[in-house]
């Protein structure tokens, strides 16, 4: 059997895991590959993982396919340097996760009493924290991973304040709380704008968890509006043998109302 990778089936998961071996190995490795850490490769799995978010949302399958194959290099770039340290290995990982599902998922793998079980409200979260039990975290907050995105931490944390009661009356509270902290922010000096700044997104992430709204998804949405629209804006400048630097506000400014009423007026 060849240990070569280069001429491996391309189909089979022990090619990949041999060609980061291969990678990983001094003095024939990637200088690349070799000089990383846990702590360099982390930004690049957070990047392909949003990769992954925006094939789906452009609707591209075979974009798909290649960033789920490179949100898989990440596992396997990890599980191998763990495996060089002596901590894990990527077999390891396989059966954390296979393990958890299974346990997870009683309804589905149980016997038969928990498989006519319905599943209750919450059971998800209730299953994660009694796994949680012989390694309690300091407070219950510690749950929510540092590493998540700004506005989506922001969620996961007045979740689960919420679950206790620390919570506003309704959403009306809140609203009152964005009118408070807009009015903060602009009168603040400049060595605490950044501070209210964040107390505004916060405000605002908890009327998205109140409205069952997904921020970080909105705000993608509308990125992706603003990038169309920024867009058509070029393209008739072009047309008119212009650049956006060329041009004056008032100018642009209409032709960015022009592609707004095109949108709304397309079923």
């Amino acid at each position: 059997m060849t240990t070569d990778p280069s001429k491996m089936d391309p189909r089979r998961m022990e090619t990949l895991l041999m060609i980061m071996q291969a990678l990983r190995t001094p003095p024939t490795g990637c200088p690349w590959d070799l000089e990383q850490s846990f702590e360099t490769i982390v930004p690049y799995t957070i990047e392909e993982a949003y990769e992954v978010a925006d094939a789906v949302a452009r609707g591209n399958r075979e974009d798909l396919c290649e960033e789920l194959g490179d949100l898989l290099l990440q596992v396997v770039y990890h599980a191998q340097m763990a495996a060089e340290e002596g901590a894990f290995t990527f077999d390891d990982v396989v059966e954390a996760i296979n393990t958890k599902m299974v346990r997870r998922h009683p309804h589905v793998f149980g016997d038969e009493a928990a498989k006519s079980a319905k599943l209750a409200k919450g059971f998800w979260e209730d299953m994660k924290a009694k796994e949680r039990v012989d390694q309690p975290a300091k407070s219950l907050l510690d749950t929510v991973p540092l590493a998540l995105p700004g506005l989506t931490r922001a969620l996961k944390l007045q979740a689960k304040a919420a679950r206790v009661g620390f919570d506003w009356p309704s959403v009306d509270n809140v609203y009152d709380k964005i009118a408070e902290e807009i009015s903060e922010f602009r009168t603040a000096p400049e060595t605490q704008k950044a501070s209210e700044f964040g107390d505004l997104l916060f405000a605002l992430a908890n009327v998205a968890r109140y409205m069952g709204i997904d921020p970080e998804d909105a705000l993608r949405t509308t990125n992706a509006k603003f990038t169309r629209r920024f867009r058509h804006i070029e393209l008739e400048l072009e047309k008119r043998g212009r650049q956006p630097q060329d041009s004056s506000l008032e100018e642009m400014d209409a032709l960015w109302n022009a592609a707004k009423e095109y949108e709304e007026q397309v079923p």
